[in-house]
């Protein structure tokens, strides 16, 4: 692997197939009681721009399981806060911690931090993408099918950091991502091109029923996140008719599964028997983070 792990650009195929491998041994692992401190002495800082639940609680408890350390950084506590260049923490930090998970806002952020830093950089958020979500996405379609080729994934709503990152992990595991978002909010272009230049199995398609017709799994996100909050008024328009309701969910395969990376605005994007249905696997996609964000500081610190 990479120094970093910023976009799924920075792992092939095989490296992340083996990531969850190791996941789900450390899943069982876990769940069995037996202890596995693989990453004793480590620390790992975590700057957290964008407040969090599952990103903080599960990086947090994954390292203690480890046998290491998470030290919770909010930029208005650090020398960030007031004016300190991202190139400074991130020399400085180098020098005290064994790894970084950002939480940012921008990009670039966490692009310009992994450049001056010399220990590993976990994105743990950012505009462009969520490949830890994303991690935690596959380890849960690997556990309830065969295999992830072939697998008709929906997403539906906003394409957004998560979408982003799942065209990527199309390119890796030969699952079909069909999409679709109202005009105006797809995914940046470059990054479909990126994708489909690495073999991804993309369709855009014009309606959620299109998408979800014969799907294994359907996928959505908030329509309104972290920072779009003045354009509420606006996205809840442009939204209208892309929530997935159970009359949606009956278009896809019977077994079809439902995902959400949450926090969930019910009865926007996702009504509240949906999201609460037998079909639901929202919350082992949420403990799922855990099992392959502790495999991603493994492969990345040992």
């Amino acid at each position: 692997m990479k120094k970093d792990f910023l976009t799924l650009l920075d792992v092939d195929s095989g490296e992340l197939a083996a990531l969850l491998a190791e996941a789900e041994r450390l899943k069982a692992l876990r769940r069995e009681g037996r202890p596995h401190a693989l990453l004793p002495g480590s620390s790992l800082g975590m700057i957290f721009e964008k407040a969090s639940t599952r990103t903080r609680v599960s990086f947090e408890a994954g390292m203690h399981d480890l046998g290491g350390h998470a030290l919770f950084l909010n930029p208005t506590d650090l020398q960030l806060g007031r004016g300190e260049m991202v190139r400074d923490t991130a020399r400085v930090l180098s020098r005290y911690v064994s790894a970084v998970m950002i939480r940012a806002y921008k990009h670039s952020t966490l692009e310009e931090f992994a450049r001056y830093a010399s220990i590993p950089v976990i994105n743990g958020l950012s505009d462009i993408a969520h490949p830890c979500q994303v991690l935690a996405d596959l380890l849960t379609l690997k556990e309830h099918f065969a295999s992830l080729k072939e697998l008709r994934l929906a997403w539906i709503g906003d394409g957004n950091n998560v979408c982003n990152s799942l065209l990527l992990a199309s390119a890796h595991t030969g699952l079909e991502l069909r999409v679709a978002c109202p005009p105006g909010y797809r995914p940046p272009q470059e990054i479909v091109d990126e994708a489909r230049s690495r073999g991804a199995v993309l369709t855009f398609c014009r309606t959620p029923e299109e998408a979800a017709k014969g799907a294994h799994a359907l996928y959505t996100d908030v329509w309104v996140s972290m920072g779009n909050e003045a354009e509420r008024e606006a996205r809840l328009r442009a939204f209208r008719g892309y929530t997935v309701t159970a009359d949606l969910v009956r278009m896809a395969e019977p077994d079809a599964l439902v995902m959400h990376c949450l926090p969930a605005h019910r009865g926007e994007e996702i009504t509240d028997d949906v999201i609460e249905g037998p079909q639901s696997v929202v919350w082992d996609q949420a403990e799922n983070r855990l099992h392959a964000q502790k495999a991603l500081l493994v492969r990345l610190l040992r």
